[in-house]
């Protein structure tokens, strides 16, 4: 039996995502694998750099099973980046130290918006092979999401170059002026991303996320015009994986709580939610909908374990007993977290969300 069609010893996070019910709640991590753990870090010191280690299939396979040999979590998640896709489009990505990610090129004029196309598959090639990789490592242990930035998320460092100091105000600018080029990137991305991540269900994701980092900075007319169109034509090109099975979707707005009933219409079969939402008011008005994925404050990891055990727990009560909630943080992992305390919050998630659905 090929990887692809070995059935799943653990589907939770699947029938979770599809709001049936599952006998506990299931826990996944945003940056899972990361600067957190000892191991990772060995493994980037092997590699040489943090592009060295995401364009080798066999380290990124590796880093990607890190965490789950740790922890009993519900899902993987492939080891990659979500500049991906504007690094093949010869935009030249980069990580300087201290910085963050940076490219040599960007589309910040008109000869180069109008330069813009999307780039070939093939130039991705070690991102699919890592996620066949992945799948076949997993064995059917548990689902693996595949994932992509979205398209306003990356145009905003296409624009800036680099990170901007996380306001993006040539971005901002650009698209009050000049509608037209934005419209232009945007388009460009949303092709773009709609392929990357067929190719990543091609490959064998059983799940894939739209991570729209930056969206949250936009006025609400902004947002809609220019993330949430974006990602909602994103998911509408998606198509069905292999055997034509429904491949599930989840998108996150960080920032993006005011305009939740928006984002849940969008197409996807979750939300994903920061820590700034109220998850218990969130599931009243969309969990019907919609599956609910978050949303810890990643700093509640950097206190002490009594503290993780109960604001973990505080999350799984507010999340209520209906099906359709994955226990996630509302943002990625802090890099100083102490690997014991994520033990102890998939611990706290497993074994509160059992006794709490158990006595539904």
């Amino acid at each position: 039996m090929s990887a692809s069609t070995r059935p799943l010893a653990n589907d939770v996070f699947l029938r979770a995502l599809r709001r049936e019910p599952v006998p506990y709640t299931p826990v996944w991590l945003m940056r899972q694998a990361g600067r957190y753990l000892p191991e990772y870090n060995a493994t980037r010191a092997r590699a040489g750099s943090f592009l060295a280690l995401a364009k080798t299939p066999a380290l990124a396979t590796e880093v990607t099973l890190q965490p789950l040999d740790r922890f009993p979590l519900d899902a993987a998640i492939l080891f990659s980046d979500i500049l991906t896709v504007p690094d093949a489009m010869g935009l030249g990505l980069y990580f300087a130290e201290g910085e963050g990610p940076r490219f040599e090129r960007t589309t910040a004029d008109e000869a180069s918006i109008a330069a813009l196309a999307v780039p070939d598959m093939a130039r991705l090639r070690y991102v699919f092979d890592a996620v066949a990789s992945i799948r076949t490592a997993l064995a059917g242990r548990v689902p693996l999401i595949g994932f992509s930035g979205s398209p306003f998320t990356l145009a905003c460092y296409m624009i800036e170059g680099g990170g901007s100091g996380a306001d993006f105000a040539t971005v901002r600018k650009l698209a009050y002026a000049r509608p037209d080029l934005m419209q232009r990137i945007i388009d460009v991305n949303a092709e773009a991303v709609a392929l990357y991540l067929d190719a990543q269900i091609a490959a064998g994701a059983d799940a894939v996320m739209v991570f729209d980092t930056w969206g949250g900075l936009l006025s609400a007319a902004a947002y809609r015009r220019w993330s949430l169109a974006s990602m909602r034509a994103v998911l509408q090109r998606l198509r069905p994986g292999p055997g034509g099975r429904a491949i599930p979707t989840i998108v996150f707005t960080k920032g993006g709580g005011q305009w939740l009933d928006d984002i849940a219409a969008c197409g996807a079969a979750a939300v994903g939610l920061d820590w700034t939402v109220d998850l218990a008011a969130a599931r009243q008005r969309v969990g019907s909908r919609v599956a609910l994925q978050g949303n810890l404050d990643p700093l509640v990891l950097l206190t002490d374990p009594a503290t993780v055990a109960r604001e973990a727990a505080a999350v799984v009560e507010a999340a209520g007993p209906a099906p359709g909630h994955i226990f996630n943080l509302g943002h990625g992992i802090q890099p100083t977290t102490p690997p014991e305390h994520v033990g102890v919050l998939v611990e706290t998630v497993h074994r509160r969300s059992r006794a709490l659905l158990a006595g539904a």
